[in-house]
């Protein structure tokens, strides 16, 4: 059964923009023309992508159309979707006489007074005060400029002069920068590329008004407005930086953590960013800040803009369609990446925050945890359980529980006694061992007791109170101090306390959790100060009203700054140290598992998507949190297979397992106090069921491996939105309960209870059944599938070859089976595919040339199999079968490097060439006539 679907694509035509020819310094407009970019001076008068009413009203104001009119007059003229808040604080009940004491405008609307969505009735009128552009001069990068603001704004401490700094990067990256011009701010530590000469041929131009102040950037190609910042006044005031511009088009993505549809809704929608302890729920500040987005503009180009600033900040969004960014504190630092096609944009984005590292081959594995095993014992008893079955899994995790007292570095004498023994026995069946920390360490025990806290205190590197004293919070050992990740000595400390444990009990991965850092105490045991940094003058949309709730104060001092600047880098700091530390214990590759992210993550670890519930929705949330999470640059991401907390049931269960298997990182983990959901607490169904869907998973692991390398690489993504593949299908744009491994397998899961079957969306061309051979012709349509619950649909993209293998209970046995070639025979008959492989777990393989590649393509019914690098590790696997989809005509004989093999064909035109036996180092061709 087939159904169609259309989505509407009222994205209005682009108009066009103009600029004054008007002199700054008295130098001639053409002065500030560039060989390769056009520099307009003087009022914007048009906005790209709005509708004609709100163009007429930007034309009206830029031509001094407000000239005479009463207030009134001027303030209704403003639509409502470009009506900039003026007043968006949330603690307070705006009325008419506050919102004209900042110079606004006030218009009451049908919602109640005091509410804070929808269009707000306090709004900047077209001639608020902001900055003017006072110069502009050109530097061997760009040009460097200085704006001043004559009429201060409403915030206190407001910065007259700003130092506006424009590098033109690349052809395909634009660096914007707005700092104060005369005292340092703090800026994000993060290492980023020095452009070393001015892009030459730049794919944008840029565009500058000099009263009031504002930049407008085009994309040459089409004529497309990217960014327009004339809509509403830029305010730089030292606790509250604010910025907004006009948007292209509505498809807008990333701005993360959050819980959310994939594409995020521009109906007067707040998105908050400040790293919070809080399960996951819907409009909420969430574990990580990504202050990025991605949008897809008509015609399907797509662009991406980084704000690197890691205070706590805010981006409103609004339906004109608009954009507000909202921080208090640091600068306006602005990556733009302009694609031109979403692929682009990401590794465009990772090119500045750094390219995500290749994880070990069994980080790729199933792995199994939850709270509550109890003992050592009983969790040694699910690992013989899921041998017994020969269920895929390659690594154990424990939570706290192993612990004594919930101290880290220790583990439970009693209850966890055998703990050393369950991990050699791991180590011998070729699996692995996690375990989890957290960054809160416990400061009751007697001195001299506990080396961790003692050795720490010593050495000074726990963070500090305003005082100077070590802050005092409260997380599951009890009373804690936190470890300063900006501290240098912090990794030698975090080095030694891991090294000692590791000499007794031999963890191969690490979990690091609560690291927002996550305080049950607000703030501190003592509280926190009554300071600017504790209380600033603007509050962002966080939970709890306070940047301190369940963290640690704002004001506490780190080596490198305040918390108030260095708490969304928490995480990021502290997975940095632990990666280091366990290439230094184990020298191989290491396997962070980080709950707090922030841009540049994927160089030292993964992400999973927190403490989750066992219900169908949270079940659908995971698909828009793993997309999002490989448009951050952090690929090894997954959700908790079948719920962390709450019941799960066996239907719910066994079609997550069947989601979680297409996680680029697939973990089941739950609490304590409810039923098991490991696969061996089923019954033969349902455990079979996951089973085969794990078995499915460990077969395509040399494929996903492979995506990993190029993530590594070149940044791409692993599991993708379909829109990356098909940007000008605009129906794929709001697709966020399907995804892609890489550019070629679609998976489709059941995400609701009681069905049988699933309808998805396959956009235009050939698709393959992962499972059968059998194709679709679809003209761009939604099909209805069977969907039995011990089956998930999986399907493959015409012109690919997926390297697949014998699976086994373990990477470390799958890893030496023969391979499963796969063409999927494009309408042309051609096909493509790679093969990346080395010992999986070596450091910088492919930096030392220690790996093998190969190049799988066909044409005119030839397969050919090329090897472009080889290694020792290829000569140990074989290419067994061959299986060539799409083939039309049923040949006659096959040859293979031209000697005759036998074959077999099936009606659904799947051509099987089997018992190969080819050397994987050697390259080799079968033919079919």
């Amino acid at each position: 059964m087939k159904s169609y679907q259309k989505l509407a694509t009222d994205i209005p035509q682009p108009t066009e923009s103009y600029a004054e020819e008007e002199s700054i310094d008295g130098k001639p407009p053409y002065l500030w023309k560039l060989s390769t970019w056009w520099l307009g001076v003087g009022l914007l008068l048009m906005v790209a992508g709005l509708l004609s009413g709100v163009t007429m009203w930007v034309l009206r104001q830029a031509s001094g159309g407000h000239c005479g009119q009463t207030p009134l007059e001027k303030c209704s003229i403003v639509p409502e979707p470009l009506r900039f808040d003026c007043y968006p604080e949330r603690n307070v009940v705006v009325t008419k006489e506050l919102c004209e004491s900042r110079g606004c405008c006030f218009i009451e609307r049908d919602q109640p007074l005091g509410s804070r969505s929808g269009v707000p009735w306090c709004f900047y009128p077209p001639d608020f005060p902001s900055y003017t552009l006072e110069s502009l001069n050109q530097t061997e990068l760009g040009m460097v400029g200085l704006l001043r603001r004559k009429v201060k704004a409403y915030y206190p401490r407001d910065i007259e002069r700003l130092k506006l700094s424009v590098e033109f990067e690349t052809d395909t990256r634009l660096h914007i920068k707005i700092t104060d011009s005369t005292s340092p701010r703090f800026e994000v530590p993060l290492e980023v590329p020095q452009a070393m000469k001015r892009a030459e041929n730049p794919i944008y131009s840029l565009e500058f008004s000099k009263e009031p102040f504002g930049l407008l950037l085009r994309r040459r190609a089409s004529g497309t407005v990217l960014l327009n910042t004339t809509v509403a006044p830029l305010i730089f005031a030292d606790q509250f930086l604010q910025i907004s511009t006009v948007l292209p088009s509505k498809f807008l993505y990333g701005l993360g953590e959050h819980r959310s549809s994939f594409l995020h809704s521009l109906n007067w929608t707040t998105l908050t960013l400040w790293a919070r302890d809080v399960p996951p729920m819907e409009s909420y500040n969430l574990y990580g800040a990504h202050p990025f987005y991605l949008l897809m503009e008509e015609g399907g180009a797509a662009h991406g803009v980084f704000l690197l600033n890691s205070n706590a900040m805010e981006v409103a969004l609004q339906p004109a369609p608009a954009l507000t960014w909202r921080t208090i504190g640091g600068v306006l630092d602005f990556y733009i990446f302009l694609g031109p096609d979403p692929n682009m944009v990401i590794q465009q984005y990772q090119q500045v925050i750094g390219f995500p590292a290749m994880p070990p081959f069994w980080g790729l594995g199933f792995h199994l945890c939850r709270w509550g095993y109890g003992t050592s014992n009983e969790t040694w008893q699910i690992v013989k359980a899921m041998r017994n079955y020969q269920i895929p899994q390659d690594a154990q995790w424990n939570d706290i529980d192993y612990m004594e007292g919930y101290r880290d570095f220790t583990f439970d004498p009693m209850k966890f006694d055998t703990l050393p023994q369950l991990v050699e026995d791991l180590h011998k069946h070729g699996q692995y061992y996690v375990i989890i920390l957290d960054p809160g360490i416990s400061s009751t025990n007697p001195p001299g007791s506990y080396w961790p806290y003692d050795e720490g205190l010593r050495r000074g590197i726990f963070i500090n109170t305003t005082q100077g004293q070590t802050l005092i919070g409260q997380v599951w050992p009890g009373f804690t101090a936190f470890p300063d990740f900006s501290n240098p000595d912090t990794y030698q400390w975090w080095l030694e306390n891991l090294n000692r444990f590791h000499a007794r009990v031999p963890f191969d991965g690490l979990w690091i959790d609560m690291n927002e850092p996550s305080d049950f105490k607000d703030g501190s045991v003592d509280g926190c100060s009554p300071g600017k940094l504790d209380n600033p003058p603007y509050m962002p949309a966080v939970l709890g009203s306070s940047l301190s709730a369940k963290t640690v104060c704002a004001s506490a001092k780190q080596s490198a700054s305040v918390h108030y600047n260095l708490h969304n880098l928490y995480g990021l700091m502290e997975a940095k140290a632990t990666a280091s530390a366990l290439i230094q214990i184990r020298g191989k590759r290491p396997l962070v598992i980080s709950r707090s992210t922030f841009p540049s993550q994927g160089r030292y670890s993964g992400h999973w998507l927190g403490d989750n519930r066992s219900k169908w929705k949270d079940m659908y949330w995971s698909v828009p949190g793993v997309l999002s999470f490989n448009l951050f640059g952090i690929p090894l991401v997954g959700a908790d297979i079948c719920g962390f907390s709450g019941t799960t049931s066996e239907e719910l269960c066994t079609r997550w397992m069947q989601l979680g298997a297409f996680y680029p990182f697939a973990r089941n983990h739950n609490t304590q106090n409810e039923k098991a959901q490991d696969p061996v607490a089923f019954g033969s169904v349902v455990r079979t069921a996951m089973k085969e869907v794990l078995l499915t998973r460990y077969a395509l692991l040399p494929f996903l491996y492979t995506l990993f390398h190029r993530a590594h690489l070149q940044g791409h993504t692993v599991a993708r939105p379909l829109f990356f593949e098909f940007p000008q299908d605009v129906i794929t744009y709001s697709v966020d309960k399907q995804f892609l491994w890489g550019r070629s397998l679609l998976v489709t899961p059941v995400l609701e209870p009681g069905v049988d079957s699933v309808i998805g969306y396959f956009p235009r061309g050939v698709w393959y059944d992962y499972y059968t051979g059998s194709s679709v012709n679809s003209s761009g349509e939604s099909l209805k599938m069977a969907a039995p619950l011990d089956h998930i649909n999986l399907h493959i993209w015409e012109g690919t070859i997926l390297p697949t293998q014998k699976p086994g209970s373990t990477t470390w046995v799958s890893s030496g089976n023969s391979l499963h070639l796969i063409a999927a025979l494009s309408q042309n008959a051609s096909a493509w595919g790679d093969l990346f492989w080395d010992d999986g777990e070596s450091l910088d393989t492919f930096e030392r040339g220690d790996y093998s590649y190969l190049v799988f393509n066909v044409t005119q019914n030839i397969f050919t199999s090329t090897v472009l690098h080889a290694n020792v590790e290829a000569t140990y696997i074989t290419v067994d079968v061959l299986s060539v989809y799409g083939v039309r005509d049923e040949p006659s004989r096959v040859t293979v490097n031209g000697k005759e093999n036998p074959f077999s064909y099936l009606e659904n035109q799947v051509l099987t060439v089997s018992d190969l036996n080819l050397n994987l180092s050697q390259g080799f061709s079968i033919r079919w006539l």
